[in-house]
């Protein structure tokens, strides 16, 4: 679908992301632990931008008839698909919205039937990055007095910790 004129663009590839993430990082109190776990390498911007929802989280899908359909359309923007797919792919909104996250086969299936491969790859290629920003979102919140966001920060943690180990 084409995007109407004038939306915001999203976060597109590894840099703008670590950018990002450095700005909520600078919120937080306790960043040592994830400063560390700092993705490596680099993941170009996607040069064909497109229109992604900005929130798809289990919590604005709609089922009905055996088809999904995304509600909520509040933070539309123009950018890189893959943004899209890790936020609904990411353990800390499958716990907020579902109670818990997906299993690794269930998120296999989910990008395997994604219609793009080009973009599936894509997501997989950044998803240090994804789980580093979720991260500290959730570290940001959490340090505000969230308890359900400590145990959304150890998830994303942990996953990115299962990618990125520390190193001694």
């Amino acid at each position: 679908m084409a995007a109407p004129p004038g939306l915001p663009e999203g976060v597109n590839g590894s840099a703008a992301l670590e950018r990002q993430t450095q700005d909520i990082l600078k919120k937080c109190t306790d960043v040592k632990e994830l400063a560390e776990l700092r993705p490596l390498g680099r993941v170009p911007p996607l040069q064909q931008k497109q229109l992604i929802h900005g929130d798809p989280v289990p919590g604005n899908l709609l089922a009905h008839d055996g088809t999904l359909t995304l509600i909520d359309w509040q933070c539309p923007q123009i950018g890189d698909p893959a943004e899209d797919l890790a936020l609904f792919l990411s353990p800390a909104m499958q716990l907020m919205y579902r109670g818990e996250p997906l299993k690794k086969p269930q998120e296999d299936s989910f990008l395997r039937a994604y219609p793009d491969p080009r973009i599936a790859g894509r997501t997989l290629a950044l998803k240090p990055w994804f789980h580093w920003r979720m991260a500290a979102y959730c570290l940001w919140r959490a340090e505000r007095g969230g308890a359900l966001d400590w145990q959304a920060y150890e998830l994303e943690r942990a996953a990115l910790q299962s990618i990125r180990p520390r190193t001694a």
